[in-house]
């Protein structure tokens, strides 16, 4: 069965019933066996109360006291079910409540017992709705004359049986292995499972991209009805017929800049861009976005391996894309060739505001493919550039001179953020999902090209509900107000005086003055890691929000990466509805109507653009994949921050023994932590390896304060550490201080 229960009731919305046929179609159930285990899930459903049978269509059936939630489990077997809505009660579920649940889980939790103002509520799981765990790492052994796993993930308290089936599992004793789950435990009887791969001897054996994929089940590989489904793809020549139907470009000097990682580990090229001077002294800037929704039917076998995926993943050297690499064949946007897009044409005034702008399915030809570094080169005039570039080369400077400037103090004076970063990480040429804008001190041009990309996803959402059209918005929410408390306590330490009122609520503004006061500092970088580690995750809303990050108050969304970003293809299909089915009058008899694809048409505007009936099913549709979406978004960033940590412990692995200088950032009862400001690397220094005295905590001036010898460790001390031990699956770094710390004040030995 390819859907799970959660997949399947997200597709009931509010009390509206739902046909089975429907269900079939939208869940990919095309053959007699898949039909089959839908109906006797549906009936199950239905029996327990979860969905209700009228006149053979099905409805949702809500209880008060039933709520959705994922599983968090610890390693000592506590457990909370964590609901989806922002600052609802954790629930906590015992052990024997947990009905085979796993960590991870998505579930239905039935309260049995409401909370106090001290406890949190009790419940119990009625129902698993998803596993989070179709597959696991672990390590083989034998008990009792068979083949176990043991999970290496120490929050999943249970062993596997392992199916044989042929297999040699004599020769996988002992070592870490990648098993598929055959079986979740029903009853009495043990979970069964089947060992796909031998990873290695240990973890630190196996491939780090390896344990990343199988630790997220992330699938590196697609079945073989999305391969056979790419046979059917349309060849790469747009049809004459085709560019008829479209605004025609191709005379326009268009050219576009990826990153050169990017270009080597993903075939995707997205975007391309134009830039003109008006007539009347303005910019028109052209923002286009490969057409990949001309070419990827809804609801068919390669959406929904895509839906399926949600968003490509970023493993370094390799990405794990949303599709098989003949889509990106057919729509990436390379030299020389016409190409299907949807344009975001902006004009902008000699102050850099937007003053109008089209959105319109488009033809184009890229003139020139650049990397970041080849026009950093070419704006600073360290390369001479060839005949072929000698006309690309003013409108460069215009774009990162002129233009991106005038965009820039716009977004500084609304109060949006940029932190600087050692490279460049994301897949994408807007914020991503970092939140932000990021700036990287050897690539300023990388940075300026984003100023430009997000005013697609600003006006693009804009649009959408000036023609009160569903949508997607990207939000973000401020920080917790705890989070930010140690790093503006590091931040005084290090001289940098800063004044924010975290009793108040965090601004952007508040964010923004941070970031400045971080540059006129040694340790910035640092500074600028933590700073982002305390923002709010990026979250997909069908209403309009606040975008932290950005300082957007009233909507934005993403739209520039439809072949990476299940999202962005969302709002590419609003788009073409429009195009296609949009009414540009109120009634057929009106002689003129509007421009629906011009912000010219904003407050003229007052019938319905789309007809009902396909407005409702884009409505419907995006509200059953959003949490799906989401979750996928969640997914993907732990696997990209999975494989960092273990690029970085297999780093200090090899530098175990050495001394390096960091900067204390945080300290605990139990000890402190220090980055390792070149590297970007955190350890532990353990209490217990500070043998020269006993040390006491001082929570309120956040220091750790020897007795005898009055040495202090505080936030924003400066020691030498070595490198003693590493952990690297778990990739915990221990370190032991041979030098640093600062004197003991009078106030670190006040009274708590």
């Amino acid at each position: 069965m390819e859907f799970s229960i959660a997949t399947l009731l997200a597709q009931f919305v509010d009390d509206k019933l739902v046909a089975g046929k429907n269900l079939e179609k939208k869940l990919g159930c095309e053959d007699e066996e898949s039909i089959q285990k839908l109906q006797i899930t549906l009936d199950a459903l239905e029996k327990i109360g979860v969905l209700a049978k009228e006149r053979g269509k099905y409805r949702r059936v809500y209880e008060d006291d039933v709520v959705e939630a994922k599983l968090r489990c610890s390693s000592k077997g506590f457990c909370f079910a964590i609901q989806d809505e922002e600052n609802a009660d954790d629930i906590y579920v015992r052990e024997s409540h947990l009905s085979n649940a796993w960590n991870g889980d998505r579930v239905f939790v039935r309260i049995i017992k409401e909370g106090s103002r001290r406890r949190s509520p009790e419940g119990e799981v009625k129902l698993i709705l998803e596993r989070s765990n179709p597959s696991l790492l672990a390590t083989v052994t034998t008990k009792e004359e068979k083949y176990r796993a043991i999970p290496l993930d120490d929050r999943l308290l249970f062993e596997l049986n392992l199916q044989e089936n042929g297999q040699d599992l004599e020769a996988a004793l002992e070592h870490l292995v990648h098993v598929s789950v055959l079986r979740y435990p029903l009853g009495q009887h043990p979970p069964l499972g089947k060992v796909t791969k031998v990873l290695g001897s240990d973890a630190e054996e196996a491939a780090d991209v390896d344990i990343v994929s199988c630790k997220h089940d992330l699938p590196q590989d697609f079945p073989e009805k999305a391969i056979a489904a790419t046979a059917k793809l349309p060849t790469a020549r747009v049809p004459a017929a085709e560019i008829k139907l479209r605004q025609d470009l191709r005379d326009k000097l268009t050219f576009t800049i990826e990153a050169e990682s990017n270009l080597n580990n993903t075939p995707w090229i997205e975007n391309a861009f134009t830039l003109e001077k008006t007539e009347d002294g303005n910019w028109q800037l052209g923002i286009h976005i490969t057409d990949v929704a001309h070419y990827i039917e809804q609801d068919g076998v390669l959406d929904r391996v895509a839906r399926k995926r949600g968003i490509a993943v970023n493993l370094r050297k390799q990405v794990l894309p949303i599709f098989p690499e003949k889509v990106s064949k057919l729509c990436s946007l390379i030299p020389g060739k016409n190409r299907l897009t949807i344009s975001v044409m902006i004009t902008l005034d000699p102050q850099g505001n937007i003053t109008e702008y089209t959105i319109a399915p488009t033809v184009i030809t890229v003139d020139h493919q650049l990397t970041y570094q080849e026009t950093q080169a070419l704006i600073s005039e360290d390369k001479k550039p060839g005949k072929k570039l000698a006309s690309l080369v003013p409108l460069l400077k215009d774009l990162f001179f002129t233009l991106s400037p005038l965009v820039k103090a716009q977004r500084l004076q609304r109060g949006g953020l940029e932190v600087t970063t050692p490279e460049i990480s994301s897949l994408y040429k807007d914020e991503g999902r970092v939140g932000t804008i990021t700036g990287v001190a050897s690539l300023p041009v990388h940075s300026m090209l984003t100023e430009l990309t997000i005013l697609a996803g600003k006006v693009v959402a804009e649009h959408l509900q000036a023609l009160e059209l569903p949508g997607v918005y990207c939000t973000q929410a401020e920080p917790d107000v705890e989070e930010l408390e140690d790093l503006l306590k590091l931040g005084n330490n290090l001289g940098l005086e800063l004044d924010i009122n975290v009793e108040d609520n965090v601004t952007s503004q508040d964010y923004q003055r941070l970031t400045e006061k971080f540059a006129t500092s040694s340790a910035v970088m640092v500074l600028n890691y933590l700073l982002q580690s305390t923002f709010k995750p990026v979250k997909y809303s069908t209403q309009p929000g606040k975008h932290f990050g950005l300082a957007y108050e009233d909507g934005y969304t993403h739209c520039i990466s439809p072949g990476q970003r299940y999202i962005d293809l969302i709002i590419q299909r609003i788009l073409k509805a429009v195009f296609e089915h949009g009414r540009d009058r109120r009634h057929s008899r009106t002689k003129h109507g509007v421009d629906l694809n011009s912000s010219s048409c904003h407050g003229q505007i007052n019938w319905n653009v789309l007809p009902s009936n396909i407005q409702d099913q884009i409505a419907t549709d995006i509200q059953t994949m959003l949490p799906f979406l989401n979750d996928r978004e969640k997914q993907a960033e732990d696997a990209e921050k999975d494989l960092a940590g273990l690029k970085k412990a297999e780093q200090m692995k090899e530098r175990t023994g050495k001394i390096f200088e960091g900067l204390i950032t945080g300290v605990q009862s139990y000890g402190f932590f220090v980055e390792i400001e070149d590297l970007l690397v955190e350890g532990l220094v353990h209490v217990s390896s500070l043998k020269d005295d006993w040390y006491e905590y001082r929570s309120r001036n956040s220091c750790l304060v020897g007795r005898k010898n009055r040495t202090a460790y505080r936030l924003g001390d400066r020691v030498e550490v070595e490198v003693k031990s590493v952990d690297y699956y778990r990739q915990q770094i221990d370190l032991v201080t041979v030098g640093g710390g600062s004197e003991a004040r009078n106030a670190d030995w006040e009274e708590e």
